[in-house]
């Protein structure tokens, strides 16, 4: 993990997404080196599961809240 990169489990949905983002951008050009390019896919795919999990929780305190 590098000095800018936050515990993945800390970050909120927002910070998550926006370095997924980031992440997908830099990987489409295609000009990092072979490690570089398989830790930034790691850590996308750490990103892709942190926010699929903020999104269930989401749903899951909305339809408590429509429910009652």
């Amino acid at each position: 993990m590098t000095a800018k990169q936050s515990p993945v489990n800390s970050m909120t949905f927002e910070a998550a997404l926006a370095e997924l983002e980031s992440i997908v951008k830099d990987m489409e050009t295609g000009k990092a080196a072979l490690d570089d390019s398989i830790a930034a896919y790691e850590r996308g795919i750490a990103l892709k599961t942190h926010c699929e999990r903020k999104l269930r929780e989401a749903q899951s305190k909305i339809e408590t809240i429509t429910l009652n």
